[in-house]
C-alpha cells in the first residue's frame, strides 16, 4: 500500500440561494460536514445553468434555501428541485419563515428533507447521515450495517510518549470523515485494558458494560459490542478502555479473534489503538491486520525497543511485511541534521519509514487534552494535514482492493 498525495476534493454540495447571506449561520455546519472547501454557494440560474451543462458526479446533494422573500418563486423553485431530483440528486429543503402552503408545494416538488432555520445542532449532520444510508439500508434490508468486509488497522509503539494513540485517534476520525460519502463505518478500540487514553483523547465515558463484555468474552456477540460501545459526534464508533484498570490478558487470542471479527462485520475500518507490552493476543492482531503501524522517535530508547520488537517477530517467522513504520516528530524540510539522524536509524535497524509526522508543538496536547481531533481543535496544524493524507491514502487503496476481489 503506497501512501501518496491526493489533490483536494472537488464540490460534494451546493447550497443554492439569491441571497445566501440570510442562511449565513449555516457555513459553519456546512464546512464541518463538507470539510476542505467541498461545498459551495450557488444562485438559482447558476444552478440551472450547470444541471443543463450536467451536474459533477463528485455532487452528492443540493441544498435549497428558501426565506419569506421567496415565497412568490414558489414554482420556479419547485421546478429547480424537480430539475435536481431528476438529475438522481437529493434535495434538502432550508426553510426560513415561509408558509406551510409554500413548504408544501416544495415538499411536493421532490424534496427528500427538509431543515428549519436555524437549524437545531447536529440538524444538518444527521439529515446527511440519513440520505447516505438510505439506499444502502434498502439494499442490506437491516440498519445495522453487518455483512461488511472490514480491514483491521492497528497502531502500535515501540515506548510510551511516541504519539501512537494521538495517530490512532487522528486517523479514525479522518476516516470517518473522508469515507463518509461512501456510507463507510469506522470504529477504533483501546486494546490498552489498563492505562487507554482514547477515552481521554475524544473526551468519551468509560462504560461499565465495556467490563462485562471483556469478562464474558466467551458469550461475546453483535448485541454485547454494540452495549460497550458509544459514539463521537455519531460518526466514529469507539470501545473505549474499561473504567478499571484490568490485566491484559483478560482476554485471550482466541476471544481477540471473535472480538475483531464481529467489528469488521460491522465497520469498514477497525483502527485498534495497542498498549505497548507484547501480549499473547498481539500475534492475534498482527495476523488479522490490513497495515500494522509501528510508531517510534530518533532516540536510543525507540532504536532499542524497535530492535527487540522486530527481532522479536523474525524469531516468531511473523509477518513483518505488513509494518507500516512510523516516524514521530520527524525533523522538518530545513533539519538536515536530523533527516541524517533518521536515515541512519533506519539502516540501522533495516526498515524503512513510510510515514514521516511532522512535530504538530503543544497545540497537538492541547487538542488531546480538550479532547477534540486535531481537525476540530487544530484544522491547519501540520500533523492533522499528514494524518490526513495518510486517511485519504488508505480510503483509496482499501477501495481498490475490494473492488480488485469483487
Amino acid at each position: 500500500m503506497q501512501l501518496r498525495r491526493i489533490k483536494s476534493r472537488p464540490v460534494e454540495l451546493y447550497a443554492v440561494a439569491d441571497n445566501f447571506a440570510v442562511f449565513q449561520a449555516i457555513g459553519d455546519e456546512l464546512r464541518g460536514e463538507f470539510p476542505d472547501d467541498s461545498w459551495a454557494p450557488i444562485g438559482y440560474a447558476e444552478m440551472r445553468k450547470l444541471l443543463a451543462a450536467g451536474a459533477p458526479e463528485t455532487l452528492e446533494a443540493v441544498l435549497v434555501g428558501v426565506d419569506a422573500a421567496d415565497e412568490g418563486r414558489v414554482k420556479e423553485i419547485a421546478t429547480l428541485i424537480a430539475a435536481v431530483k431528476a438529475a438522481g440528486l437529493p434535495v434538502i429543503l432550508l426553510a426560513k419563515d415561509i408558509g406551510p402552503a409554500a413548504m408544501h408545494a416544495l415538499m411536493r416538488a421532490g424534496a427528500d428533507d427538509f431543515l428549519p432555520y436555524p437549524t437545531p445542532e447536529g440538524a444538518l449532520a444527521e439529515t446527511m447521515e440519513r440520505l447516505r444510508n438510505r439506499d444502502a439500508a434498502a439494499e442490506m434490508g437491516q440498519g445495522k450495517g453487518r455483512g461488511r468486509r472490514g480491514v483491521v488497522l492497528p497502531v502500535y509503539g515501540v515506548s510510551g510518549g511516541v504519539g501512537s494513540t494521538t495517530f490512532a485517534v487522528n486517523l479514525a476520525w479522518e476516516l470517518a470523515l473522508e469515507t463518509r460519502k461512501a456510507n463507510k463505518r469506522v470504529c477504533i478500540m483501546d486494546f490498552d485494558f489498563q492505562y487507554g487514553s482514547v477515552a481521554t483523547y475524544l473526551d468519551l465515558p468509560r462504560l461499565e458494560s465495556i467490563f462485562e463484555l471483556l469478562s464474558e468474552a466467551e458469550a461475546m456477540d453483535h448485541d454485547s459490542l454494540a452495549s460497550a460501545l458509544t459514539s463521537f459526534q455519531k460518526r466514529l464508533a469507539v470501545l473505549t478502555a474499561p473504567m478499571d484498570a484490568l490485566p491484559l490478558d483478560i482476554i485471550g487470542p482466541e476471544d481477540v479473534k471473535k472480538l475483531l471479527s464481529l467489528a469488521t462485520h460491522s465497520y469498514d475500518f477497525v483502527v485498534v489503538d495497542m498498549p505497548t507490552t507484547l501480549t499473547h493476543w498481539t500475534e492475534t492482531l498482527l495476523h488479522a491486520a490490513e497495515r500494522f503501524f509501528v510508531s517510534m522517535e530518533i532516540d536510543m530508547r525507540s532504536a532499542q525497543n524497535m530492535l527487540r520488537f522486530l527481532r522479536t517477530l523474525k524469531a516468531e517467522d511473523l509477518p513483518i511485511e505488513k509494518l507500516d513504520f512510523i516516524m514521530n516528530r520527524a525533523p522538518g524540510f530545513a533539519d538536515m541534521s536530523g533527516k541524517a539522524r533518521v536515515k541512519r536509524m533506519a539502516e540501522s535497524l533495516g526498515i524503512e519509514y513510510s510515514i514521516m509526522l511532522p512535530d504538530g508543538g503543544k497545540t497537538v496536547t492541547q487538542a488531546c487534552d480538550h479532547g477534540s481531533p486535531l481537525e476540530i481543535y487544530a484544522r491547519s496544524n501540520p500533523l492533522r494535514k499528514e494524518i490526513r493524507r495518510v486517511a485519504r491514502t488508505l480510503s483509496e487503496s482499501v477501495a481498490a482492493a475490494q473492488a480488485a476481489i469483487a
